[in-house]
């Protein structure tokens, strides 16, 4: 009979296999729920806190300007008053990713934003402009500000569809794609979830009061989430 030790080291080698597939399998595990999991670790420490007083430049369109609501409703306004930034209110009725950009440069040398806030492209897609064109003009307005200092916070848009008429919005996916090449965060689904219910909507399109005041909330919890702002 083979000495005990001998005998133990088929059992030993097989608990210590047992043992690496276990811990190969919980890493992969957490592996998998990290990349699931939005506003991951790697992407919250991409951001610098804003102090409360920076300037931060909303540029966008009619959403932005506040179409439907008074101008101390529209969505800037509020999120300054739950943040303490100062939000210049950069929304333009009627433009297009084209004008935004063009717009762009003169704003940024002007107010010398610690933060852009993109929330543009809806005319774009209202007027079928040509989708490639509307996410070259969003991608150099987001390097445009990056390129200045600024952080940048892009906001998606609903894509316009038939559904979308019928309140069933969901974001176009030129934005998280925009949004992971540039390393910049994404708010995801704001203006879908504000203009999909009536009550927060002054018309089809645009939000009244108390739908501008949601999505300001919702930016403030992105912000902070990412590491804009200090939870």
């Amino acid at each position: 009979m083979r000495p005990r030790h001998e005998r133990l080291l088929p059992l030993t080698a097989a608990v210590t296999r047992r043992a690496g597939l276990v811990h190969l399998a919980g890493a992969s595990a957490l592996a998998l729920l990290g990349a699931a999991l939005p506003g991951c670790e790697r992407e919250r420490h991409a951001a610098q806190p804003v102090p409360a007083g920076a300037t931060v430049l909303a540029l966008g369109d009619s959403l932005t300007y506040g179409t439907g609501a008074s101008a101390g409703t529209a969505y800037p306004a509020v999120l300054a008053g739950l943040t303490g930034w100062h939000v210049v209110n950069a929304g333009v009725p009627g433009d297009a990713s084209a004008q935004a950009l063009a717009r762009l440069p003169a704003l940024l040398a002007e107010h010398r934003p610690a933060l852009v806030i993109v929330s543009i492209g809806g005319n774009d897609f209202l007027r079928r402009l040509p989708e490639s064109d509307t996410r070259t003009h969003v991608h150099a307005i987001c390097k445009q500000a990056q390129a200045a200092g600024a952080q940048v916070l892009l906001v998606a848009v609903p894509r316009a569809t038939v559904a979308a008429a019928l309140g069933q919005m969901t974001d176009h996916t030129l934005y998280a794609e925009i949004a992971k090449d540039l390393k910049i965060p994404l708010q995801r689904e704001g203006w879908g979830e504000v203009l999909s219910q009536a009550d927060l909507r002054a018309d089809a399109v645009h939000a009244n009061a108390q739908g501008y005041a949601r999505f300001a909330r919702l930016l403030y919890g992105t912000a902070v989430a990412v590491g804009l702002l200090a939870p």
